[in-house]
């Protein structure tokens, strides 16, 4: 195909896309009645609107970084799911032990650490499992998640009674002198809690190791060409494993976020508080084309979805979750058709060992 035809196609591509959005967002606001509608303009432009939508970005856009990284090194962690879950559940329980004895305060930092420990081990097993035994990546992902949907709700009702667990104390907002008192941006930027500036550093930190690190080329390469990577002398294993630690980081993190920085317990009832967010956040990484920053804007736009059905809740319009929530899935299925810029790496979900032809 020439270049101009294969420009032609991706206009068409790009313009058909744009329409199947637009109709999704015709189908959205069908529901909603015009009177509101009408009102939508002041109702995103709000600063409570926009913080919550970041918060609400938080797990999602962490937990896309960390499958990002995982992915693109060639293990494919479907399991963020399960990561999300149990990092949730542990920063709950450490924190509520731990109140009384060394102060709220550092109680729900020592939560949060213990939570971002043990995604990561939880993602450490799941490594040795795919690496090391060469287990079928997408079957262990799932047996992640299907254990911590299990587990958490179980440990829940063990310690405290039943699936919800009791409240516990949780991040107080920071605020940064001077920025914070800007109009809109202040509130919305800089007076946040703590996780919310950890995801802005995350972010284009991600960015920078991936495109302008060694590491970020070995990983690149562990996805591509692992055999590349082992001539050059690089260990493809390390580079995996360290890849895939990485997602439980940033998912625990995300996880805690979800407890520590909005709720103040988890909720394990049905699909738990983590609700879907994990496979949201896969979907993120795809619609940004394997890029931190796309990531961000893609968990962002979903975050907004989210609490755009919330403030229409709250103004007494009952849009259907259902709608919402299909939005991910459309979402992914027009960039990949439509749009045709994502590219999955080559060897993700495949099994390499040093000295393989």
């Amino acid at each position: 195909m020439t270049e101009s035809a294969t420009a032609r196609l991706r206009s068409r591509r790009t313009v058909a896309g744009v329409g199947v959005l637009v109709l999704l967002a015709v189908a959205v606001l069908a529901f909603v009645p015009g009177d509101v509608t009408s009102q939508l303009d002041n109702v995103v432009l709000e600063v409570g609107f926009l913080s919550a939508t970041i918060q609400a970005a938080v797990p999602i856009a962490l937990a896309g970084v960390g499958g990002l990284y995982a992915e693109k090194s060639g293990v494919i962690n479907i399991g963020i799911e399960g990561l999300l879950i149990v990092s949730a559940f542990t920063s709950v329980v450490a924190t509520y032990f731990l109140t009384g004895t060394v102060g709220d305060r550092t109680a729900v930092w020592l939560g949060f650490v213990t939570a971002v420990v043990v995604s990561a081990l939880f993602a450490l097993l799941f490594a040795v499992i795919c690496i090391d035994f060469k287990a079928d990546q997408i079957i262990a992902g799932l047996a992640v998640w299907l254990l911590a949907l299990g587990l958490a709700p179980f440990g829940s009702t063990v310690i405290f009674g039943q699936v919800n667990s009791a409240g516990v104390p949780v991040f107080q907002r920071i605020a940064v002198p001077v920025l914070s008192e800007l109009p809109v941006v202040g509130p919305t930027l800089f007076d946040a809690y703590p996780t919310t500036y950890i995801m802005f550093v995350v972010v284009p930190l991600a960015w920078y190791v991936l495109k302008r690190t060694p590491y970020g080329t070995w990983v690149e390469a562990s996805g591509e060409h692992p055999e590349a990577l082992d001539t050059a002398g690089t260990d493809v294993r390390r580079t995996r494993y360290a890849s895939v630690l990485v997602s439980g980081i940033l998912s625990g993190i995300g996880g805690a976020a979800l407890t520590l920085s909005s709720a103040g317990r988890f909720i394990g009832t049905g699909a738990t508080m983590v609700d879907g967010r994990g496979f949201i956040a896969i979907v993120t990484y795809l619609m940004g084309n394997y890029n931190p920053i796309g990531t961000f804007l893609s968990a962002m736009l979903f975050a907004g979805m989210e609490s755009f059905q919330i403030r229409l809740q709250q103004l007494g319009i009952d849009v259907p979750a259902a709608l919402i929530g299909i939005i991910p899935h459309v979402s992914v299925i027009v960039v990949l058709v439509f749009f045709g810029y994502t590219r999955i790496p080559d060897r993700a979900g495949e099994h390499y060992e040093s000295g393989d032809e």
